[in-house]
This record gives C-alpha cells, structure tokens and sequence, in this order.
C-alpha cells in the first residue's frame, strides 16, 4: 500500500510538472493572447486606465473633439474608436510613452509598467473588440513586428 501511494505521488508531481514547464495555456480562440492575460489585463487596466477609458474601455464617446486646451480626449479602447488601425508594437510604444505625440494627455507607463502588464492591458481591452474589428486589426498587420 505504501508503494502505491508513492508511485501515485510521483505521477502527480509528474503531470504536474510536466504542466507547469512544458504544457502552454491555450490561446483565446481566434485571438493572440490568452483568457489568464484578459483577467490580468482587467486588473490592471482598472487600476491604471479606466479612469480615462472607462471600465470596459467604452468612455468618451466624443473622442475626436478637441478638449478646450487643443488636446484629445482619451478615446474608446473598446473596438468603437481608432485603436485597431494601431499595429501592437505602436500600441505598446503609447503605453510606454504616453498620448503627447498625438495631441493627448494619456500619461506614460513606460517605468510603472512591465511590458506584460501593458500586453495584459492590451488584451483586456482587445477583448472587447468584435470578430469582425479584430480581424480588420490583424489585416492591417496588428501583429506585424510581434
């Protein structure tokens, strides 16, 4: 009886093993990223972007009109807006360095956060996007340079 317990212990630490370092979570359907980086996404983009883009990246719904100072408000991440014409790396380059060089006040995460933490962000708010506004973002080279 004592082997069979230590044979069925080794089988899970086996298998479980074998699941941590080898075994990769599988993608959300259709899409690059995976349903652990949309909930890591949803923290963080609630800590740190909601504020500005709203809880479910839906905020601003007049986000071409210029503010009273010149700049843009923060625009729709939600599918709804302009963000699918920007590929990834450009996406990551305006969570690392902020919105100023497109006439926006949207600050730079560059230093607060990890460059998994933004493609988290990136995911939560991608997964908002229709089939139809993520293909368009994948056809215009979204994942170019990924």
């Amino acid at each position: 009886m004592k082997n069979i317990k230590i044979v069925v212990l080794f089988a899970f630490i086996g298998i479980a093993s074998y699941l941590i370092f080898f075994e990769k979570e599988a993608t959300v359907e259709n899409r690059w990223y995976t349903k652990t980086q949309v909930l890591q996404g949803q923290e963080i983009f609630t800590k740190n972007c909601a504020v500005c883009h709203g809880e479910k990246a839906e905020k601003t719904i007049l986000w071409k009109k210029t503010l009273p100072d010149g700049s843009y408000p923060a625009p729709p991440l939600n599918g709804d807006a302009h963000a699918w014409h920007h590929p990834y790396e450009q996406l990551m380059s305006i969570i690392t360095n902020g919105g100023k060089q497109y006439d926006g006040k949207m600050p730079a995460f560059g230093d607060k956060l990890t460059n998994k933490e933004k493609e988290a962000a990136i995911s939560y708010f991608q997964s908002f996007w229709t089939d139809e506004i993520y293909n368009l973002w994948i056809q215009h080279g979204g994942l170019k340079n990924k």
